[in-house]
């Protein structure tokens, strides 16, 4: 039986069971949170610990099984505070290895690499292999998925670069990849054709908030080019509408991609981007509970069934996650 790991050590992938495929415990900054501690929000380190507890037991009490974090550099990962959370928390939560930026890659890469001033194998592919292999920093807990993005700037240097090295760290070592992408560009085709000159098997690819666009003859050619449709900012309604989300997921099912989509929130007990007021009254059902207090019941009311549900949240990220026979 294929084994996932995560944060409290291996699973069997059977037992991923009903899986938000596309959450943050947290997002920092962490320089602004060492040196601007109040700056947009106050940080207390137990009662954000606290907070995160409640709001992903409340996850938990409604039949999710597992959340798959994808906050790797750029978005301010910090294994301890996760393995803190999660002693409390009976959830399972996975996390990734990767980097995150839409434009140049971290200053710590800029002068070090193939044909750069200190001239060395992509060492981005060696620490990204290290958190597969061995775990990240000193926690031991390893990462099981890796994570790049490609934003509406589309394919700068310090993008690309960080995308491929992620491709050739998948095919080093078979774990899955999720992209951050922006569909009002289409940048999903992009990432597809870039991984996929790597050796990328786009089927172990989910192209993420694939559920902001509309656009189907979008989605289904991403979905028809073998990658996951990442319907997974449910919640984000000042990006599309509910009823939008809910219509594009529908219409996908009844065309059969069932099967090519996960779902989720893209939500965090914590984000240091917004003042958390602001952010509450922008976006109040921005949350890990969304999913199941209000999309289902809305899916189930517009025909899905349950079964096309269970394919969505548990058997397609069980899949993903399984290496390729």
């Amino acid at each position: 039986m294929a084994q996932v790991q995560t944060v409290r050590g291996p699973v069997d992938a059977a037992a991923l069971g009903s899986t938000l495929m596309h959450e943050h415990v947290f997002v920092l900054g962490e320089e602004m949170r060492q040196n601007y501690g109040d700056y947009p929000n106050h940080w207390d380190e137990d009662a954000r610990v606290a907070d995160a507890v409640v709001k992903l037991t409340a996850c938990a009490e409604r039949g999710i099984d597992t959340i798959v974090d994808p906050t790797v550099i750029g978005l301010g990962r910090y294994i301890p505070r996760i393995q803190r959370i999660n002693e409390r928390v009976d959830i399972n939560i996975v996390v990734a290895t990767g980097i995150y930026t839409y434009n140049d890659v971290p200053f710590q890469f800029h002068y070090t690499g193939p044909g750069l001033l200190f001239d060395v194998p992509e060492p981005m592919v060696e620490l990204f292999v290290k958190d597969i292999r061995e775990g990240i920093a000193d926690t031991g807990v390893r990462a099981a998925f890796l994570k790049c993005a490609i934003e509406e700037q589309g394919l700068t240097p310090g993008v690309e670069r960080v995308m491929r090295a992620v491709g050739q760290a998948h095919v080093e070592t078979g774990v899955p990849i999720t992209v951050h992408t922006n569909p009002h560009t289409e940048s999903g085709l992009v990432a597809q054709k870039v991984l996929e000159s790597e050796g990328v098997d786009l089927s172990k690819v989910v192209i993420g908030h694939s559920g902001d666009s509309t656009d189907l003859d979008y989605l289904c050619s991403l979905a028809d080019a073998g990658s996951y449709l990442g319907m997974d900012r449910f919640g984000l309604d000042v990006l599309l509408p509910f009823e939008n989300r809910v219509d594009t997921v529908v219409e996908l099912v009844r065309r059969g991609y069932a099967e090519k989509m996960v779902l989720a929130h893209d939500a965090a007990c914590f984000i240091d981007w917004f003042e958390e007021g602001a952010k509450a009254a922008a976006v109040p059902n921005w949350n890990f509970t969304h999913i199941s207090d209000d999309v289902i019941p809305a899916l189930l009311g517009r025909g899905i069934t349950e079964q096309q549900i269970a394919v969505m949240m548990v058997d397609n990220p069980r899949r993903y996650f399984e290496p390729t026979a």
